[in-house]
């Protein structure tokens, strides 16, 4: 909550009168931290697999949280994120212990048992959100066939999605599980944070396409998820060089439940 004044001046029988109203305000994006001071920092923890917390401004955002401690309980969820239904990115006991009275679970319009079962909201790629004061955007996320004749393991027909969750123009990209898209062409210029995945054993991006990707969406900052342990330090001793040689972004190399926080003014 957060109180402020207004002047007010009324005429009553020639006699003019000042006084203050208290304005009582509820930002659903609004922490207190000082009078008139608002905290401008994004904490983003990376979590199991490719999960993430995002906390802003007296918010939280999760993204594909799976295997959560039980002590992640005391920290609820304002908005759970998901974006396909593979168990290492949708797990039903973790989103039901994130819950609180007014959280928003968004999924695939796809996962319809999902959505039923967790009250939540259908997207589909290119569709925008207004979360309490978040704009969130799902965008695209598929894979190819490896293998002419063999299906994919994210078809574009199943309408799975990535997310950008913009806070007030601090832009986060979350690809879920997906490969270097066309559709990356859209974001160039218009990521701050881009989570990518290294993606062992699922079809999704990895090696030198992650740097191929960075070099199209032109990120501020980069932050891989989705590895194996360790996984996480290989690729960037191998390919931090490229990444460097191909774009100015900055690699935010974090261990699972470990934190970074950016500033975003």
């Amino acid at each position: 909550m957060v109180l402020s004044s207004k002047e007010k001046t009324v005429l009553v029988s020639g006699v003019v009168l000042v006084f203050f109203v208290v304005v009582l305000q509820y930002p659903a994006l609004s922490q207190m931290v000082g009078i008139g001071e608002v905290d401008s920092s994004v904490e983003l923890r990376l979590l199991s697999n490719a999960g993430v917390m995002i906390e802003v401004k007296g918010m939280r955002v999760y993204i594909d949280p799976i295997d959560l401690p039980s002590e992640y309980g005391d920290l609820p969820a304002d908005v759970v994120l998901v974006t396909h239904d593979h168990g290492d990115h949708y797990q039903e006991s973790t989103i039901n212990m994130l819950q609180k009275e007014g959280t928003v679970n968004v999924f695939p319009e796809i996962m319809g048992t999902e959505i039923a079962k967790h009250d939540g909201e259908g997207v589909v790629p290119e569709d925008e959100l207004e979360l309490g004061g978040l704009k969130i955007t799902a965008f695209y996320m598929y894979t190819f066939s490896p293998v002419p004749g063999t299906p994919a393991s994210h078809p574009a027909e199943n309408g799975y999605t990535s997310f950008i969750v913009d806070i007030d123009g601090f832009t986060i990209f979350h690809a879920g599980d997906s490969k270097n898209l066309l559709e990356y062409e859209e974001l160039t210029g218009e990521i701050d944070v881009a989570l990518l995945p290294l993606g062992p054993g699922c079809q999704t991006m990895d090696g030198p396409e992650v740097v191929n990707v960075l070099q199209v969406i032109e990120p501020a900052y980069f932050v891989p998820i989705h590895f194996t342990e360790g996984n996480n330090d290989v690729f960037c001793s191998r390919y931090e060089r490229s990444i460097v040689a191909v774009t100015e972004c900055e690699v935010c190399n974090l261990d699972h439940y470990t934190s970074h926080t950016f500033e975003t003014s």
